[in-house]
């Protein structure tokens, strides 16, 4: 056999060797992707111009998310933003709207207290994204009514739904849902 063939030959095999190792590690990332973000990976992919530009974007956003470092909240600062958010869910039988911006703030300020940066909504829902992914749209969704609820173009279901869209998002920053399952593992 020829030496110039023979140079073709393992030529041809490290590239096909490449792709193939590019091929895994891109399915391999791709896989870790959508199991940290979720639904916002799908999300996130239909809005974006390619699958390579959103998946970078994601990676981005995870990377932003851990150059800080969150907080677990004292026992007492939990309590006080307990009842805090009672005393907004009571409010809002006689004053919907006033409790849906209540309630947007009040996210905002425990985000911040448990070491969240909290400049602008962009970066808040993104970092909501790479630790809650499953509820990130939500959060979007009761901020996107909180706002219009400025221009008075809300319904009380509208207002009903973000409440219950911030609630959840709320009992998650606050830990409310890990120490819903361990009483119910422990009862």
């Amino acid at each position: 056999m020829a030496t110039w063939l023979l140079a073709v030959i393992v030529v041809a095999a490290v590239l096909i060797i490449a792709f193939v190792v590019i091929g895994a590690v891109r399915a391999r990332r791709r896989a870790n992707l959508k199991r940290r973000f979720g639904p916002e990976y799908d999300r996130t992919v239909e809005g974006a111009d390619s699958r390579r530009r959103a998946e970078r974007e994601l990676d981005e956003r995870a990377s932003r998310r851990e150059q800080f470092e969150t907080r677990e909240l004292k026992p007492e600062v939990r309590q006080r933003y307990a009842a805090a958010w009672r005393d907004t869910q009571t409010r809002f039988v006689d004053g919907p709207a006033d409790a849906v911006q209540e309630a947007d703030v009040l996210v905002t300020r425990l985000m911040r207290d448990c070491g969240y940066p909290v400049e602008g909504f962009s970066d808040r829902s993104d970092f909501v994204s790479t630790d809650h992914p499953h509820l990130a749209e939500d959060y979007r969704e009761a901020h996107r009514i909180a706002v219009a609820e400025t221009e008075g173009k809300v319904t009380t279901e509208d207002r009903r739904k973000a409440m219950v869209h911030f609630r959840s998002l709320f009992k998650a920053l606050l830990g409310e849902d890990e120490l819903d399952t361990r009483r119910r593992q422990a009862g």
